[in-house]
């Protein structure tokens, strides 16, 4: 919608606003490309777009920034399997809740420049919040706070990880609907309401024929349980992915997963 309305705008007569907008990575990427064309874009990167009207927009030349969703789904790919891997054109300026979100799971993401690292790391665990006594969390708010695309990645990481934690949906009633499709691996996970589910990590997995939803990180999160698992795993419609990932099993194949697409 945010993006829709400052496209909309930058050719308009006159100076239209819009309040509560999206400010995500790839919103603020759309605006700093039509300002090199010569759009007049005031609040990017904020909860309020300014866009006064201009005749017309000029050719230019642009860098697209990469897709932190893509970036993080590697790096959890990575952590969750025991391996090591780095991702290239990592976008370190909007990586910093994102990076202490999977330290809560005893993952280090390492910078150098902006190439992005997960090391082998032996065992998951569940850090101990700073308060006693309380579950660790994960909350999933609009932009700079976690992205509620990418709770399903950490709720693979939770499955696997030694403890227990909570994660709470703040923007989508029903966002969970998918778990009863994680639980059939043997996952261990409770709903409390249609807003927070708690998981009890490091149960005994098995193989499973499971249906991924059409969302696209939960899909990989159910592809990243099964790749912890030994034996075969099937995952039915699981085409989402190709929406994001058109080469997604390709390159898990090149980092040696073994998974293939099954007609």
């Amino acid at each position: 919608t945010t993006e829709n309305f400052i496209m909309a705008a930058c050719l308009a007569k006159g100076t239209s606003v819009m309040i509560n907008s999206a400010s995500e990575p790839h919103v603020q990427d759309l605006c700093k490309f039509l300002i090199s064309m010569g759009a007049d874009i005031e609040g990017v990167g904020s909860s309020t777009i300014k866009v006064k009207g201009v005749e017309k927009l000029s050719g230019t030349t642009y860098t697209v920034s990469s897709d932190y969703h893509e970036i993080t789904t590697l790096l959890a790919l990575g952590a969750m399997t025991g391996g090591e891997v780095s991702v290239n054109n990592a976008v370190p300026q909007y990586f910093g809740l994102i990076k202490k979100t999977f330290h809560k799971f005893g993952v280090d993401i390492l910078y150098n420049e902006d190439r992005a690292s997960v090391k082998r790391n032996s065992t998951l665990k569940v850090l101990q919040p700073y308060t006693k006594n309380i579950l660790q969390k994960v909350e999933a708010a609009p932009w700079p706070y976690f992205p509620a695309d990418l709770l399903p990645l950490m709720m693979a990481l939770a499955v696997k990880a030694e403890g227990n934690s909570m994660f709470w949906n703040k923007l989508y009633e029903g966002g969970f609907f998918w778990i009863p499709e994680m639980i059939k691996f043997g996952a261990h996970i409770v709903m409390c309401d249609p807003h927070r589910v708690i998981v009890f990590g490091n149960k005994p997995l098995s193989p499973a024929e499971v249906n991924a939803p059409k969302i696209i990180r939960a899909t990989v999160a159910l592809l990243m349980v099964a790749l912890t698992i030994d034996g075969e795993s099937i995952i039915y419609d699981a085409d989402a992915i190709k929406r994001a990932h058109p080469n997604f099993v390709e390159n898990l194949q090149a980092l040696s997963a073994d998974v293939k697409w099954r007609d």
